[in-house]
């Protein structure tokens, strides 16, 4: 087997971006909210007379200005769909942002103000809201993870713990609160866990090299990531010359004896059982990431609102 130069950690993460993001299905999204909100897109049984026959009453012409602003402390998300939104709804309303996606807003900020026909706005309110309150959330929560590794050369990871068809929103959202993003899907990585490894048959350090020869034939620039569960599997991933090892679900102790048996020969990734109290001490151990889908899972939608003036 040919000896693969050992891959660094900026090469095992990526940071996305809003203009990496592929507006089309965005646009899905938005449009999904807004029909299911005004005709019913989802029941089997359509309503008779579909519309918002509450914003209807007001009149056709008439114009408001209304802000939107941060009800507590957080990281904002949302800020550039909001726009994608808006021109959804309504093409001529016009939002004017004083924030930006990514910025640490305090309680009562102002974020942005909206002008346009009451009509459309009153319409569009709650769905987005829902949008930028859920990425909000999953924001601030990286961020109080990020905070917590401190100036640690640890990084954070997310994972492919996600809301279907919200995935990449949602690690735009990891990434503007700080965060790292791992692979984006099946697609970008080779992540070989014990299942994997169970179906090549033979003992696992036969299927592991096999594994990775196999994938290295096809994708020769692809990363190859082997899960192991104890210490002694570790010497698999190291024989089997994959570029990542993830350790799942290790003690404290395991983890720095990990940190000895690894250390500069592949990158390692804790993950498993990762919470915001033993972050720090995970953190000083000198690994290079500690991954955790619980930036999402565990986040909670930040109170925005929507003030008329």
């Amino acid at each position: 087997m040919s000896v693969k130069k050992r891959a660094t950690a900026d090469e095992c993460c990526q940071k996305i971006r809003w203009e990496d993001l592929d507006m089309g299905p965005i646009r899905g999204l938005i449009a999904a909210a807004r029909n299911e909100d005004l005709e019913g897109t989802g029941l089997k049984r359509k309503p008779e007379f579909p519309g918002d026959h509450s914003a209807n009453l007001v009149s056709e012409t008439k114009i408001a200005n209304v802000v939107l602003r941060a009800r507590e402390p957080m990281v904002l998300c949302g800020l550039e769909l909001a726009k994608e939104a808006l021109a959804i709804y309504d093409p001529e309303i016009e939002l004017h942002a004083s924030e930006s996606d990514g910025d640490q807003i305090e309680k009562e900020t102002a974020i942005a103000t909206i002008e346009g026909r009451i009509r459309s706005i009153l319409q569009i309110e709650r769905s987005l809201l829902n949008f930028m309150q859920k990425l909000s959330g999953v924001a601030t929560t990286t961020n109080d993870y990020v905070n917590v590794l401190g100036d640690s050369s640890t990084r954070l990871l997310d994972t492919r713990k996600t809301t279907p068809g919200y995935r990449y929103l949602e690690k735009y959202a990891v990434a503007c609160g700080g965060g790292w993003n791992h692979r984006m899907g099946l697609f970008d990585r080779v992540m070989l866990k014990d299942n994997h490894l169970a179906s090549f048959g033979g003992d696992l350090e036969t299927s592991a090299i096999q594994a990775v020869e196999t994938s290295r034939s096809r994708h020769p620039d692809m990363l190859i990531e082997i899960e192991v569960d104890c210490i002694e599997q570790i010497d698999i991933a190291l024989k089997a010359e994959a570029d990542i090892v993830l350790l799942d679900n290790f003690s404290i102790d395991q983890l720095k004896e990990a940190r000895e048996l690894t250390k500069d020969r592949i990158i390692t990734e804790i993950s498993g059982e990762v919470t915001l109290e033993n972050l720090g001490e995970m953190s000083r151990l000198g690994h290079d990431f500690i991954s955790t889908g619980a930036t999402i899972h565990h986040s909670n939608w930040i109170d925005i609102g929507l003030d008329w003036e």
